[in-house]
């Protein structure tokens, strides 16, 4: 039987995201899916489990900035994306978005 290994649910959702690995290459897509904890994002191009990134997401009006990194590769999909460290009032704003983004799909 397969334990479900997210801490939070996870909202289906297009969210433009910005990611930059260490050696500073940006990557621009968009997220599948968003939760408190991280994200998917579909690349053709995917990067290596372990990957550091540093993560800026645009939800409406506001910019989230995190510290991330990929914890599953299925190669030429896509990656998921842990967040490892994001500013409290910036996990208070993902959590405002993802409420009402819940709310609307209702």
């Amino acid at each position: 039987m397969n334990e479900e290994k997210r801490h939070h649910a996870r909202v289906k959702m297009r969210v433009p995201v910005e990611m930059r690995t260490p050696n500073e290459n940006a990557i621009h897509a968009e997220t599948t899916d968003l939760s408190l904890s991280g994200f998917y994002v579909e690349m053709l191009f995917t990067l290596e489990v372990g990957t550091r990134l540093d993560i800026t997401l645009r939800l409406g009006d506001a910019t989230i900035v995190a510290v991330g990194e990929v914890v599953t590769c299925d190669r030429t999909v896509g990656n998921g994306i842990r967040f490892t460290r994001i500013l409290p009032e910036d996990k208070a704003e993902l959590e405002r978005f993802l409420q009402a983004a819940a709310a609307q799909s209702q």
